[in-house]
């Protein structure tokens, strides 16, 4: 009987994380897609873009 509570308490543990992971992925998801929503029409968006004009490393001989 002691082992069937402590893996019922295992089995909340899990699904009580699982559920906060979830909700940070999905904050996180929010708060990126309303900073890509609030530099959109800036021109400081353009400017700061992750595309490089060059590549990172020298080509190889």
């Amino acid at each position: 009987m002691y082992e069937y509570e402590l893996q019922q308490m295992r089995t909340a543990d899990l699904i009580r994380r699982a559920e906060h992971e979830r909700l940070v992925r999905a904050a996180s998801r929010a708060r990126r897609g309303a900073r890509g929503e609030a530099g959109q029409g800036s021109a400081e968006h353009e400017s700061h873009s992750r595309r490089f004009r060059r590549p990172r490393f020298a080509r190889a001989a």
